[in-house]
């Protein structure tokens, strides 16, 4: 059944549950706050900060949806989530039901619970906030469904169809190359995803800390696709280790390409080649994925008393809380814009500054300067003021002449957005690249090579978990339509 439809038994138990408490009694009943860790001992650890509702909050936050005819909520929702649907099962204590209902059309509901922006996306389209009340808390109950799911021992597993025999290949495992994948084998498409790297997850694994979404979860999630039947393969770098050409005489009749955006980005200013100044990316990977400051393993990190994270967005509130962590006694986030403009999640902000972060907004680094061994010691940021408007829709920061300030710091991490690695687009001979070096596709999200598909960040350029997701789900339904249409003519 497609996760839209409603079937007779499920409209008539879904009513019943409307019927059972008045619309005017379910609006009155206060969103579910989410129980965290305290500050104080959560920056001791890697411990997850959010610890979820329990069962009763649960049912009680599921209570207060109005199960509205027209749910503007799964519009605004990139994957298309049931999401009455779901919340209903919860309501009605059906846990496993309602994460079966998600797992209709996502393959990693428990991630997106953790580190969606729902507050930007189905939760800005609850029916509440016309109301002036807060939003059903979409994302919570998304959370506590996946987990129930997990916690259960249930080995429930999503619906695919018979083996059609055709073989597709995905490149990076990913959030979009994971949906992408969970659709496909759906589909009854043979499924094989290559990663490069040593662990399966791609951005999930090394870019976001465990404090905010634990490798256990998203282990629990691939551990699911993989009992679906796709097929992982690590250590494996696509253009080196095996070529376009390669894939198709492996006898792959699609290729999807989610490689991601991992080239970070620097400011070209002076003293940027410092030691101790490094990238986001190359931060938190050694960290989250490799290990480092972690007992029995020698990777290496830079440590420092005081640590200035450069960027204002959710990596940036990542990394500045992972130097909390790692024994920073003065971390700083360091944005030219204010915090109005800053684009990371308003729930990430309010951890960071819980957790003792330092906000220097309206500033901007100019030059770093070193000691007499290489080391970076000192840092000059310009002080701005906001302009007009910029393309973004932010006002542009506007420096202030001559206000020019000095701060100690022992290691930088700058955090200014990312590019698409040129693997992929150099080694595939023929795909079509932007001036940005993201891959152009079309409406299709079809690349300029044939049956070859592209989405997420080597895309987008850069952006959230579940706009990933959302171009993984798209692509699937593209590559089967073609594929289902060559293979009638």
């Amino acid at each position: 059944m497609n996760s839209n439809t409603i079937s007779p038994r499920d409209a008539q138990w879904r009513q019943q549950l409307r019927d059972a408490i008045p619309a005017k009694e379910r609006t009155a009943i206060p969103r579910a706050k989410m129980p965290e860790l305290d500050p104080s001992y959560r920056i001791s650890c890697n411990e997850e900060v959010n610890q979820g509702l329990n069962e009763e909050q649960a049912v009680t936050e599921a209570t207060r949806c109005l199960d509205c005819p027209d749910p503007q909520c799964v519009t605004g929702c990139p994957v298309g989530i049931n999401i009455p649907g779901f919340i209903k099962n919860i309501q009605r204590r059906n846990f496993v039901d309602a994460a079966m209902v998600l797992k209709e059309t996502s393959a990693l509901p428990a991630v997106c619970g953790r580190v969606c922006p729902q507050e930007r996306q189905c939760e800005s389209r609850c029916i509440y906030l016309k109301m002036k009340k807060p939003a059903v808390a979409i994302g919570y109950l998304e959370r506590f469904a996946a987990d129930s799911l997990r916690l259960s021992g249930s080995n429930a597993l999503p619906k695919c169809l018979p083996a059609n025999g055709k073989r597709i290949a995905v490149v990076g495992s990913g959030p979009a190359g994971l949906s992408f994948a969970g659709d496909m084998i759906k589909l009854g498409y043979e499924v094989t995803v290559y990663e490069a790297l040593h662990q399966i997850g791609g951005v999930l694994k090394y870019g976001i800390p465990e404090f905010r979404l634990p490798n256990a979860v998203v282990d629990v999630e691939i551990d699911t696709l993989a009992k679906m039947g796709v097929t992982f393969v690590k250590d494996c770098i696509i253009g080196k280790t095996l070529s376009y050409d390669d894939l198709r005489q492996l006898g792959f009749d699609g290729i999807f390409i989610a490689s991601g955006a991992g080239l970070p980005r620097f400011m070209g200013i002076p003293g940027e080649n410092l030691i101790n100044i490094l990238s986001s990316n190359e931060y938190l990977t050694r960290i989250n994925l490799m290990g480092a400051g972690r007992d029995g393993w020698a990777t290496p990190v830079p440590k420092g008393n005081t640590v200035a994270i450069i960027g204002g967005g959710n990596t940036a509130m990542d990394s500045v809380r992972t130097a909390r962590r790692m024994g920073a006694q003065r971390a700083i986030i360091v944005y030219r814009r204010s915090e109005e403009e800053m684009p990371a999640r308003l729930e990430e902000i309010k951890h960071a500054k819980e957790e003792g972060i330092e906000f220097l907004t309206l500033h901007n680094p100019i030059e770093y300067i070193g000691d007499d061994k290489g080391h970076v010691r000192r840092m000059r940021l310009q002080r701005m003021q906001l302009g007009e408007p910029d393309a973004s829709g932010r006002r542009a920061p506007v420096p202030i002449p001559g206000d020019i300030v000095e701060i100690d710091v022992d290691v930088v991490v700058v955090s200014v957005g990312v590019s698409p690695n040129p693997l992929i687009p150099n080694a595939f001979q023929g795909l079509d690249v932007s001036r940005r070096g993201t891959l152009v596709v079309d409406d299709s999200l079809l690349t300029t090579l044939p049956t070859t598909y592209a989405g997420g960040d080597i895309v987008r350029g850069g952006a959230t978990v579940i706009l990933a997701m959302g171009d993984g789900r798209a692509a699937a339904a593209s590559m089967h339509a073609a594929l289902s249409a060559s293979s009638t003519d």
